[in-house]
């Protein structure tokens, strides 16, 4: 057996400093993809579109894998719904920026899909921390 307890038996711990930075940055980050990926999907169609997902999916799964947690996966992901649901609203001068196309819709059930399965992918790690070994 080991002399730590159950992980959730441990006491919770405020994140550090240097690790708020860093899901900060991106948030920020995750932001200025789906902005971007917002502006690409429509003009290339569908060469944009997949590159836009292709984009989102990279980030989301690069920051969970520098994070060493799902916590930065989840933080790209939250800033890229932030921006892309802050962009489909419409302004009063009737102004918008997605249209009522099946490439929009492709691009905001799509990314919310890819954002939810990078987001909560798990890099495999052994209850002590090692990375997984199928065999002897």
């Amino acid at each position: 057996m080991s002399d730590r307890g159950p992980m959730l038996a441990q006491p919770m711990r405020p994140p550090s400093a240097g690790r708020t930075a860093a899901l900060l940055g991106f948030l920020v980050l995750g932001a200025l993809v789906g902005t971007a990926g917002a502006l690409v999907q429509p003009g290339w169609f569908p060469g944009g579109l997949i590159l836009a997902l292709a984009g989102e999916a990279g980030l989301v799964l690069g920051a969970a894998r520098l994070t060493r947690s799902r916590s930065g996966g989840v933080a790209a992901a939250a800033g890229w719904m932030l921006s892309v649901v802050l962009l489909t609203a419409s302004r009063p001068e009737g102004d918008f920026l997605f249209a009522a196309g099946s490439g929009s819709y492709l691009f905001l059930l799509g990314g919310i899909l890819v954002a939810v399965i990078c987001a909560t992918l798990d890099p495999g790690r052994q209850p002590d921390g090692g990375p997984v070994r199928l065999g002897k």
